[in-house]
């Protein structure tokens, strides 16, 4: 298996935040600025390119032949799903909502005054057949709204991304498959740490330090897994995005 981690284009969330420092007037569930709505289809055209194979067999490390994605998954999220409609519609591919790659928290509201996060039911079935009428949707998703429980614990997020791991080997572990995910900066950070055997803080000079995989948005980190070794090729690639395109 080749797995792609591709995180969304620029939220209106990402913006904010480039903007002030601060998550204060988040937005529970933010669609992608027009920033964003640019680099999603550099992202899907990328994607699609491919050329006559330059490269040896098995040699291919920077994707000069082509990506040839067979998968597509994407979080629940709205920014995660406009930017997978994007590459579903260039490569083609079934658009699969996955809805355990979302990010941090799910759907949820800080109270401003108590920073309590409040869970929120989040869209429903009736919405994402409306707007994204191709998008393949979890059975049991119904009216009710597909997040619609309390805010995820910070300490579930290993849990859920070792459960997202696990998945993946069953249904992907010993093909060929090269299987892209389009999720979001938390998650991409839980699930590095998982796959990698990765703690999330380490021991500097005495002193406890955050460890924090660089993601940018619509960044590409790809990571093949042979029958004998997992072999990490590369991280955060966004070398397809013009210079002011990059956030």
């Amino acid at each position: 298996m080749q797995l792609y981690i591709i995180r969304h284009a620029q939220s209106e969330n990402n913006a904010l935040w480039e903007r002030t420092g601060s998550s204060n007037g988040r937005i529970p569930d933010p669609e992608l600025t027009a920033v964003g709505r640019q680099q999603a289809p550099l992202l899907a055209n990328f994607l699609t390119t491919s050329g006559p194979a330059q490269t040896a067999p098995g040699r291919d490390s920077d994707n000069r032949d082509g990506f040839n994605l067979t998968h597509l998954y994407c979080s629940l999220m709205e920014r995660a799903v406009q930017t997978a409609a994007c590459i579903a519609q260039a490569t083609g591919l079934p658009l699969t909502a996955w809805e355990e790659i979302h990010e941090w928290g799910g759907i949820h509201r800080k109270d401003e005054e108590t920073e309590e996060r409040i869970g929120l039911p989040g869209p429903n079935r009736a919405y994402f057949t409306g707007k994204y009428p191709a998008l393949l949707l979890p059975p049991d998703l119904d009216a009710a709204g597909w997040w619609n429980r309390p805010a995820e614990p910070s300490e579930q997020r290993v849990a859920r991304a070792q459960r997202v791991w696990r998945q993946l080997l069953d249904w992907h572990g010993r093909t060929d498959d090269r299987v892209a995910i389009v999720t979001h900066g938390g998650f991409t950070q839980s699930l590095l740490a998982v796959l990698l055997g990765f703690s999330e803080s380490i021991t500097v000079s005495g002193e406890a330090r955050e460890v924090w995989f660089a993601t940018n948005n619509v960044s590409i980190s790809r990571i093949d897994f042979e029958t004998d070794h997992v072999r990490i090729v590369y991280l955060n690639r966004v070398d397809f995005l013009p210079g002011a395109l990059v956030t």
